[in-house]
């Protein structure tokens, strides 16, 4: 794995956001021609390649995200982020990594392939639908100018989680992950001076009234046993400390575990946004946003990473702390609407996990551990004759 650990803090030290992602493609690509891998590009900085297209098995699909974050990095390691404002802070450059080993590996053992391998290399997993548009540029269709090839059949996913301690994962039949949106409330009231309260309609104080009754979706509209988060996670109210603004704002997001309970959760956001600006005398204008659905595991499949993560981890992997569905969000959703699939959390903090940094922080950094074991779940999943230890990357 030294060689995969080098790479994976080559990419952190040059993070690209969504659709950004160039360099990151074009390293991706050359290792991929390194290894005599074909691959095509797929929704522009994305890469689809595929070994043994004509193999009788069936056709598998594993998927590695490329995107960083616009967030500072705070890490100060030798091998951080030398693009200011940008980090690659929530593991996409260990993902991409891990999977780039299991290309190496299924590259040496290509003829021994049960069935044929797709390897997505996705960009703009962070908010940018990139899976979406992978999907649509054809990349779960069968290979071009393989006559006998067929489309995927199945897909598998993972996501690094450092609230799970190593050696722990999570890998339910049904939802893992939960739906997300956004939402936006524009306040327009009177402005004037502070002096004048009766004179001006207060957008700033119905803003706070707005996100304190936004309070009651959760506790009051959503039965308690479903999963759900209300989030208002910022404010804006520009003015001098004597001037009544004459309009203030907020916005935040929400989490759910379907898209019927989003659509609840927007409607009473609309309805409680509107009603509390008008019982201020201020006007509500609510805007909604869907983001990505629910990710769904499929019996079956689920079924076999769950194997597979028994088979390298040690039965004991499975954590029955953490609820199903974790309330962040995943654009590997998308493929799971498609085909068959499944997709875990495989813990990578430290005992207790709550020392480590979070997905999305400024101090988070993947863990490099997490590389030979999800590398060789996944190579498991494929069919392929397991890596001996200690190194996949040995061939």
């Amino acid at each position: 794995m030294a060689a995969a650990r080098r790479l994976r803090h080559d990419l952190h030290r040059r993070p690209e956001t969504a659709w950004a992602e160039r360099e990151t493609a074009a390293t991706v690509r050359e290792i991929l021609d390194t290894a005599q891998i074909d691959w095509r590009r797929c929704a522009d900085t994305g890469t689809v390649a595929t070994l043994a297209p004509q193999a009788g098995g069936r056709h598998v699909a594993l998927r590695a995200d490329l995107d960083a974050l616009p967030i500072a990095e705070q890490t100060g390691l030798a091998h951080a982020s030398q693009i200011e404002g940008t980090m690659h802070a929530c593991g996409h450059d260990g993902h991409t990594a891990t999977l780039i080993a299991v290309a190496h590996w299924l590259g040496a053992h290509r003829d021994a392939l049960p069935g044929p391998v797709t390897l997505l290399f996705q960009p703009a997993e962070e908010g940018g639908h990139g899976a979406a548009r992978m999907i649509e540029d054809g990349c779960l269709d069968a290979p071009a100018g393989s006559p006998h090839a067929r489309a995927v059949d199945v897909i598998f996913g993972w996501h690094n989680w450092p609230a799970l301690p190593q050696g722990l994962a999570l890998c339910p039949d049904g939802p893992v992950m939960a739906a997300n949106g956004t939402f936006r409330v524009e306040l327009h009231g009177r402005g004037g001076h502070a002096s004048q309260p009766e004179a001006t309609r207060d957008p700033v104080l119905a803003a706070a009234a707005v996100t304190v009754a936004l309070q009651q979706v959760v506790a009051r509209r959503v039965a308690p046993q479903v999963p759900a988060v209300l989030a208002v996670t910022s404010l804006e109210a520009v003015s001098a400390a004597t001037v009544t603004p004459e309009q203030a704002a907020l916005a935040g997001s929400i989490r759910v575990p379907d898209l019927a309970v989003r659509d609840e959760v927007f409607a009473a956001i609309r309805q409680i946004a509107t009603d509390t600006a008008a019982a201020h005398g201020v006007h509500a204008e609510v805007t909604t946003a869907a983001r990505y659905a629910a990710t769904v595991n499929h019996r079956g499949p689920a079924a076999e990473l769950r194997a597979a993560l028994s088979s390298v981890v040690g039965a004991g992997w499975a954590d029955h702390a953490v609820g199903a569905p974790v309330m962040a969000s995943e654009d590997f959703s998308y493929y799971l609407q498609q085909i068959p699939g499944a997709f875990a959390l495989i813990g990578g903090g430290p005992e207790p996990p709550a020392r480590a940094a979070a997905l999305h922080s400024s101090r988070y950094d993947f863990n490099d551990a997490l590389i030979d074991p999800a590398a060789r779940v996944l190579i498991e999943l494929t069919g392929a004759p397991p890596p001996p230890a200690p190194d996949i990357e040995t061939g």
